[in-house]
């Protein structure tokens, strides 16, 4: 049975803001989509988990830009997993979906169920690169991997990069619904103190010195922050989750003193954007010679698409430089 809350508020992050605490957030609950990234390989629960994070703070954080194109969390290290990448895609026009897609490369022999996911990243760096599109430069703010997860990597971005006190509380598991089979469902939180004026700058207090939210606060804002962050110690799993609780419910039982203001919700579904002409123009810088070492015995140029599982097969005639055929086949003019 899906209920009436699971329609109106599954894959979507609604916006809103703390007037007494001048804190803005986000809350997002991921059902579809999750199920969707997640499908697309066969990932051990280790990586799964990992994954299931990272897509749901790509939903939080993507929506807190104003993008004309995409965000992209990137996740590296030399441990057994070894990179996860997400992407958001903002929307197109106003009333359209965002889209989000994700993907993990692993060593499988080298993964320990005994060892938390986090721990099985090694060390590495968590980045989010901003693209806004056609004729401006891509932005890309690195942190190292630290503090246990990657919602407190995410965390120590914002204080480190932009000097905004961050926090997230994300959940994320399997669950069963009554009437239907096993499934993958994620819920977060997203607070941010708004800026007002600069924050005072103390030495950080994360490894390496980097810095923390709690760094970058002072007086007022001080009481401000841990009053809503104490709020939101009290949510529950299954509450961030849902689907039985809706996230307007949820904001008023968290934070009904704090006075919420919510704003207009965003959609967000399952997207790729992948296709043959982007893997040709991606080859189009290859000799036939190089052309030829990627042609399989059976005459053919193949590739797969990381995200979505998409196959690909090309005439190794119409790719690169030298191409003697169109896409169609049809012979190319001199």
């Amino acid at each position: 049975m899906i209920t009436l809350s699971q329609i109106a508020w599954d894959d979507t992050v609604l916006p809103f803001q703390l007037d007494r605490s001048d804190v803005r957030g986000r809350v997002a609950r991921l059902d579809g989509v999750l199920e969707n990234v997640l499908s697309q390989h066969a990932y051990p629960p280790q990586v799964e988990a990992l994954v299931a994070e990272a897509a749901l703070l790509t939903a939080l954080i993507g929506q807190t830009i104003k993008l004309r194109w995409k965000l992209s969390l990137q996740i590296r290290g030399n441990g057994a997993i070894r990179t996860i990448a997400t992407d958001y895609y903002g929307p197109t026009e106003d009333g359209q979906p965002a889209r989000i897609r994700g993907w993990a490369s692993f060593d499988a022999d080298r993964l320990d169920p005994a060892v938390p996911p986090f721990r099985q990243i090694g060390e590495g760096y968590f980045a989010i690169l901003i693209d806004q599109g056609e004729g401006t430069l891509p932005y890309q703010g690195i942190t190292p991997l630290d503090g246990g997860s990657l919602a407190a990597c995410a965390e120590t971005y914002f204080a480190q990069s932009e000097q905004l006190p961050t926090r997230f509380e994300l959940a994320y598991g399997r669950s069963v619904l009554p009437g239907q089979g096993e499934r993958w469902r994620a819920g977060g939180v997203m607070l941010q103190l708004m800026p007002q004026s600069p924050g005072v700058a103390r030495e950080g207090s994360g490894e390496g010195g980097v810095l923390r939210h709690s760094d970058i606060l002072a007086g007022e804002e001080d009481e401000n922050w841990i009053r809503a962050n104490v709020l939101l110690d009290t949510v529950e799993d299954m509450e961030l989750i849902g689907p039985s609780v809706e996230l307007t419910s949820l904001l008023v039982r968290l934070f009904h003193e704090e006075e919420p203001r919510v704003y207009d919700p965003q959609r967000v579904e399952f997207g790729c954007t992948c296709s043959a002409e982007k893997v040709r123009d991606s080859l189009a810088i290859y000799s036939a010679k190089d052309i030829a070492t990627m042609t399989t015995p059976e005459g053919t140029v193949t590739a797969d698409c990381q995200f979505c599982g998409a196959h690909y097969v090309f005439d190794p005639a119409s790719l690169g430089f030298e191409a003697t055929v169109n896409p169609d086949g049809s012979a190319k003019d001199d």
